[in-house]
């Protein structure tokens, strides 16, 4: 059943605004930030294949099957952290390919 009392007349629906529409996309500080924690994490885990693994503290299965899910959680927190200083330098480029939109679609 539909309310009438809600449904807007012409002259009430002139009235009102229109609201803005919302950008469907991230927006490039959010790219950016995301691109910089998946290059820190590649780093990170290239950094952690080249590292020696001790007997005594680790090794093993475990460990091979989730030094991948580690590097990608260590990504994220520094670039959420502040990174590494790439991801301002991503979002003017972006910004600046996209003729000074701030959204990605």
């Amino acid at each position: 059943m539909m309310d009438i009392a809600a449904t807007p007349t012409p002259a009430t629906a002139a009235a009102a605004p229109a609201a803005p529409p919302r950008p469907r996309g991230k927006t490039a500080a959010e790219t950016a930030q995301a691109f910089e924690a998946v290059f820190v994490g590649q780093i990170t885990k290239m950094m952690m294949d080249t590292a020696e693994v001790s007997d005594t503290f680790g090794g093993g299965h475990g460990e091979e099957m989730f030094r991948g899910v580690l590097a990608e959680q260590l990504g994220t927190t520094i670039a959420k952290g502040g990174g590494i200083g790439l991801a301002p330098i991503v979002m003017q480029e972006i910004v600046r390919l996209q003729g000074g939109a701030s959204h990605v679609d």
